[in-house]
């Protein structure tokens, strides 16, 4: 009976100590934390491990108690201290794991930074790092709870696991390798929290919305989300786009594939109408200068066949197009002025003759960058007429129709 009632007091006053640790000492660190507002109080006294260190004093109190029960029976006291030991180790790795979970909320928040330091702060994600130490701390704790209930040294169940080492590798074969890559990824910046990735062979074009131990998810522009083994990124390639958004500038690169039969040589009507067009007139009058000494050197050399128009040098309409779409993105605001801006005419194919635009938008953002770029491709379409050149297109059924009834009408 003495033995019983020292045991029940023994778990009461254990009890009792960790009730009086959340009331008196929980509130106390509570004021602390709030008062020290660093990066380390905030995780070493973040309330889930106050909470999970004050279990610890009950199995503490019993291990110290257990052997000052009167009349207990000493096996059954190794036994019941033991376990407490046990439960002990369990409670710590629960309040360290805690510690790591707080580490990492502080972190996705942006730490103690603000403005751009503290969205920098939250694009290095660390949870691969907690999760691998979540997994050490659950190993370690569960060898010391082993060796614990077995009344053995840690060392001789960590003799035994050496050797399994070759098991364990192959069991924890993914978690290695992921655990690699995860680091030589955050250590060389090669992604980001909300980086935007682009990795076909997976089916993954989408924003990077979360970075754990094993995978590597991704948010699609549908909306979907692809799941990718860590270990991927590092053994095979993919596209980050957080170069382009970092420099500001969204390439466009687009052709228009003009008629072959509508390009030609520019009449002097022509070339004084384009002369008005405010865009040109620095265009057409350094190259109306050109054309007529380069054709006065040819009348002094050629002599009369100097008229032929063969032997002179005019202007044709895709290349006055050409500098004028170049003159029109450089006075377009939505036009990054000092990234590559380029007009060039491509080699002709028999879809016709293509005229790309490779230039860079001012803003980055998709809706934005769609916007800007339909807006120029709008005018050049609707201003190819003025320069009597025209789009190439596919014959359809209505052209044939057209062209038929037209025939039937000549007939």
């Amino acid at each position: 009976m003495q033995a019983v009632a020292g045991l029940a007091l023994l778990l009461l006053v254990a009890m009792a100590a960790r009730g009086l640790a959340l009331l008196l000492f929980l509130p106390l660190l509570r004021r602390v934390r709030t008062r020290a507002r660093s990066w380390p109080t905030d995780v070493l006294l973040h309330d889930d491990v106050l909470r999970r260190m004050a279990r610890v004093l009950p199995s503490l109190v019993v291990q110290l108690g257990v052997e000052r029960v009167p009349h207990l029976d000493a096996t059954f006291a190794t036994v019941v201290g033991n376990v407490a030991m046990a439960f002990m180790a369990l409670q710590v790795v629960r309040a360290l794991m805690a510690m790591l979970d707080a580490m990492l909320q502080l972190q996705q928040q942006g730490g103690r930074h603000e403005g751009a330091q503290a969205a920098a702060h939250k694009a290095r994600s660390i949870k691969s790092y907690v999760q691998l130490g979540k997994l050490v701390l659950m190993l370690a704790g569960a060898v010391v709870t082993v060796a614990s209930l077995m009344d053995r040294s840690p060392l001789i169940v960590l003799s035994g696991l050496g050797a399994m080492s070759a098991v364990l590798m192959l069991v924890f074969k993914d978690t290695i390798l992921s655990f690699t890559a995860g680091v030589l990824l955050t250590s060389n910046d090669m992604l980001r929290l909300g980086d935007w990735i682009e990795m076909p062979q997976v089916g993954a074009d989408g924003d990077v919305v979360d970075m754990a131990l094993h995978t590597i998810k991704v948010q699609n522009w549908d909306k979907t989300i692809t799941t990718i083994p860590t270990w991927r990124l590092m053994s095979e390639s993919y596209k980050n786009w957080r170069g382009m958004s970092e420099a500001g500038g969204r390439r466009i690169k687009r052709t228009l594939r003009l008629d072959a039969s509508s390009v030609r040589f520019l009449d002097e009507r022509e070339m004084a109408r384009f002369a008005q067009f405010e865009l040109l007139k620095p265009y057409m009058a350094a190259k109306s200068v050109a054309v007529e000494a380069a054709n006065t050197q040819a009348r002094a050399a050629l002599g009369d066949k100097a008229e032929l128009l063969a032997n002179q040098r005019r202007l044709t309409n895709i290349g006055t197009l050409r500098a004028y779409v170049e003159a029109y993105l450089r006075a377009h605001p939505g036009i990054h002025q000092g990234m590559t801006l380029m007009v060039r005419t491509l080699e002709p194919t028999p879809e016709g003759v293509p005229l790309e635009l490779y230039c860079f938008t001012a803003n980055t953002a998709w809706v934005a960058y769609e916007g800007t770029q339909g807006d120029i491709f709008d005018h050049l379409l609707a201003i190819l007429p003025e320069f009597g050149l025209r789009l190439y297109q596919s014959p359809s059924g209505n052209d044939l129709r057209l062209g038929l009834a037209q025939q039937g009408a000549a007939a």
